[in-house]
C-alpha cells in the first residue's frame, strides 16, 4: 500500500469516490454504454438485499429469508413482462454477458454455429470468435461467422446475409450490438431460420430502453425467440441483466441462469431493476423520444462543424448512438484523450474498415458517442448545439483547459435527474452514510 496504513487507505478511498462524483458534476458525459440512475434507484441497491443470498426462482429458493425478496423479484419479472411486452423474463442474469451466455446455454451446444456482428461492425466481445477471446468462442465454443455487412448502410446485409445462413447453417441467429445506428432485418430472418432450424437471438444491450419506449423496434413481435440486455445504457438501471423469450423457451431459460450462469443475482439490483422499470412504464416514451431527437441534433451539429459523421445520407443515426470517423484528427485514442482533458467524455471505437485499413482498437478510426445521460440530465436539441461546439472547439486545436471551464460553467444547468419520480434530485450528489 505504498506505506498507507489501512485507515489511511480506508479515507484515500472515500476521497477518490467523492473527486469522481465533483468531476462528473463537471463533465459532458457521453459514452454510450453508461447512463445515471436516480435516486430511487440508488436507494434501492443500498438496502439490506445487497447481505443476502436467493439461489433458485421465487418460491423455490435454495435459502430461507426469501419471502420478501421473492415478492421483489416477481413484481420485476412483471414489470418487465409489461414493458417489453414479454411472454417471459428471467432478472437474475449479473450482466448483459451472462444474460447472453445463459442465451447461448439455452439455444445451443458447444461446437454448434452461431452468426452475428464482427466487432468492428459493432458486434461485442460476447459475440466473439474463440481467437479474440470472446464470450462465444472461447467460453461456450461455438464456431462465430459474422453477418455480411454494408458499410454504407451501416446495416447487415440481408440477401448476402441469407445466402451465407443457408451455406453455414448455423444454430444461431444473433442480431444486436454495440453500435447499432440503425435497427436490425430481424423479420427478413424468420423464413430462413426456420429451413436451416436456427434460432434468432438479439442483443439489446444498448437499445432496451428506446424498445421499452418504443422508439426503435420490438425483436420479440419480429422473429427474436430470446432477446437478452444490461439494464444501464439507454434503459437507466442499475448494472445487471435481463432474458426474455417465448413461453415455450421458459424452463430452459431459467435453468441456463440458474444454475447453469448465475449463483446468487444481486438482488439489490433486481430491487433497484423494479424501479427503473416502473419509471420506463410511467416516463420512457417520452425519455426514448427524446434521446433520439437529441442523438440526431447533435451528429448534425458535428456534421455541419466539419466531422465525418457516419450514415449522413441516412439521417445519421435511429437511436441514442452516434459514430465519428476521425482519422484525420489523429484517430480515436488521441481525440478521446484530448476531449477527456476538456471534461467531455467518449470512448474510441473501431469503425467497419478500421481492420482493412490497418488500424487497431488501441488507436481506431472512430469515436462514439451516446447522449442516453445528457438526455437524462434534461438536454434536448438546444443544449446539443452547445455540446457539438464543444467539441468542435477541441478538434480545431483549442486548448482544451479553456474549453474545461465553459463546460463546467455550461454543466451548471444540468444537474437535475429527469424523467424519474424524484426528477428534483441532483444527479451527482455524494451520499455519505458515514
Amino acid at each position: 500500500m505504498r506505506g498507507r496504513t489501512p485507515r489511511e487507505a480506508f479515507e484515500r478511498t472515500f476521497e477518490l469516490l467523492r473527486q469522481h462524483h465533483e468531476w462528473m458534476e463537471r463533465t459532458i458525459n457521453l459514452i454510450a454504454s453508461e447512463n445515471v440512475t436516480s435516486l430511487a434507484v440508488r436507494e434501492a441497491l443500498l438496502t439490506d438485499f445487497q447481505h443476502r443470498y436467493a439461489e433458485g426462482w421465487p418460491g423455490e429458493r435454495v435459502y430461507a429469508g426469501c419471502k420478501y425478496i421473492d415478492q421483489v423479484e416477481l413484481l420485476c419479472i412483471e414489470l418487465a413482462k409489461e414493458l417489453f411486452r414479454a411472454e417471459h423474463v428471467n432478472v437474475q442474469p449479473v450482466s448483459g454477458v451472462v444474460a447472453n451466455l445463459a442465451m447461448y446455454t439455452t439455444l445451443t451446444e458447444p461446437g454448434d454455429r452461431m452468426m452475428c456482428l464482427a466487432i468492428p461492425a459493432g458486434g461485442h466481445i460476447s459475440m466473439g470468435k474463440k481467437k479474440l477471446g470472446g464470450t462465444a468462442g472461447a467460453v461456450h465454443g461455438l464456431e462465430v461467422e459474422n453477418w455480411p455487412f454494408d458499410e454504407k448502410k451501416m446495416n447487415i446485409e440481408v440477401d448476402a446475409a441469407i445466402r451465407k445462413v443457408r451455406e453455414f447453417k448455423p444454430k444461431l441467429l444473433l442480431f444486436g450490438g454495440s453500435v447499432m445506428l440503425f435497427p436490425h432485418p430481424v423479420k427478413e430472418f424468420q423464413e430462413v431460420a426456420q429451413e436451416v432450424g436456427a434460432y434468432i437471438g438479439y442483443d439489446a444491450a444498448h437499445v432496451a430502453g428506446l424498445i421499452a419506449g418504443k422508439q426503435f423496434q420490438e425483436p420479440l413481435r419480429e422473429g427474436a425467440d430470446v432477446m437478452t440486455c444490461s439494464t444501464h445504457k439507454t434503459l437507466p438501471g442499475p448494472q445487471h441483466g435481463m432474458i426474455m423469450c417465448r413461453k415455450e423457451l421458459a424452463e430452459a431459460v431459467n435453468r441456463a441462469v440458474f444454475p447453469g450462469v448465475v449463483s446468487n443475482h444481486h438482488l439489490h439490483c433486481v430491487a433497484a431493476l423494479n424501479v427503473a422499470l416502473a419509471e420506463m412504464l410511467e416516463f420512457g416514451r417520452e425519455y426514448a423520444r427524446q434521446i433520439v431527437r437529441n442523438a440526431r441534433a447533435l451528429a448534425e451539429e458535428l456534421y455541419e462543424g466539419g466531422l465525418r459523421v457516419i450514415g449522413a445520407d441516412l439521417g445519421f443515426t435511429s437511436s441514442h448512438t452516434i459514430l465519428v470517423e476521425v482519422v484525420k484528427e489523429g484517430g480515436g485514442r488521441e481525440l478521446e484523450e484530448k476531449l477527456e482533458k476538456a471534461n467531455i467524455l467518449v470512448n474510441r471505437n473501431l469503425l467497419p474498415w478500421d481492420i482493412r485499413e490497418g488500424r487497431h482498437y488501441q488507436n481506431p478510426g472512430g469515436i462514439r458517442l451516446g447522449v442516453s445521460e445528457v438526455t437524462r440530465l434534461g438536454m434536448k436539441e438546444e443544449e446539443m448545439g452547445r455540446v457539438a461546439e464543444f467539441i468542435l472547439r477541441v478538434v480545431r486545436g483549442e486548448n482544451p483547459g479553456r474549453v474545461a471551464a465553459d463546460v463546467e460553467e455550461f454543466r451548471r444547468g444540468f444537474n437535475r435527474i429527469h424523467y424519474a419520480f424524484d426528477s428534483a434530485a441532483e444527479a451527482y450528489r455524494y451520499i455519505k452514510l458515514r
